[in-house]
């Protein structure tokens, strides 16, 4: 690993395709550069780089659009993100030569199952969002991603009523498959729980970093 890679403080966001993943970041960066952090994103996809290209778009005027760049795997997300980190943490370090300010790196891995984790070479913490459109059945499907994450979003809580899921037995399950492991319930287009993630990640955040 790049040795500037060891002193920024890294973040998985993994989920299945169409959680949110990509909205999460999009929400989450405006809060992390209100909090004097200074954000680098690196998003994954198998074939494309569809999301980076969204998260300029929707960042722009916030974040340096060359601070955001896309990762075309052509394998699974599980290989990475997990199995072997290599094309992202090149990916990272090449970001880090360019803007060697950065102390956060936000990596969005492809769309995936849930059993869908990252390398600790790749990221500190990593967080798995799920989507209330998926049913209040989710969290007790269980999965790495569901119970092993370091946090879990449950989020588009504000479609809960239109999909029939009971956000009340979602967060229950949820707390319960995971021990008492961190979950946390957004709306990420209204910013709903943004700032209680931003809050999470703040308290995992390393003391080496250059911003802590």
């Amino acid at each position: 690993m790049s040795p500037a890679l060891d002193q920024v403080f890294k973040i998985g966001i993994g989920g299945p395709v169409g959680s949110g993943k990509t909205a999460l970041i999009e929400a989450l960066v405006p809060v992390l550069l209100q909090r004097g952090h200074s954000v680098g994103v690196v998003t994954n996809d198998i074939y494309t780089q569809e999301d980076a290209a969204h998260i300029r778009r929707t960042l722009d005027g916030v974040l340096d659009p060359e601070r955001i760049v896309g990762v075309e795997t052509g394998s699974c997300p599980h290989t990475a993100v997990r199995d072997d980190p290599s094309m992202n943490l090149a990916a990272g370090a090449e970001l880090l030569e360019r803007y060697g300010d950065i102390d956060t790196l936000l990596y969005e891995s492809g769309g995936d199952n849930l059993t869908l984790t990252y390398s600790p070479l790749l990221a500190d913490v990593y967080v798995f969002v799920l989507d209330t459109g998926e049913g209040d059945k989710m969290p007790r499907k269980r999965g790495p991603g569901i119970t092993d994450s370091d946090l879990l979003v449950i989020n588009k809580i504000d479609i809960a009523p239109y999909v029939r899921a009971d956000l009340d037995v979602m967060s229950r399950d949820a707390d319960r498959v995971r021990e008492g492991r961190p979950v946390i319930l957004t709306d990420c287009l209204t910013g709903t729980g943004v700032p209680e993630v931003a809050d999470f990640l703040a308290g995992r955040r390393p003391a080496c970093s250059p911003s802590a």
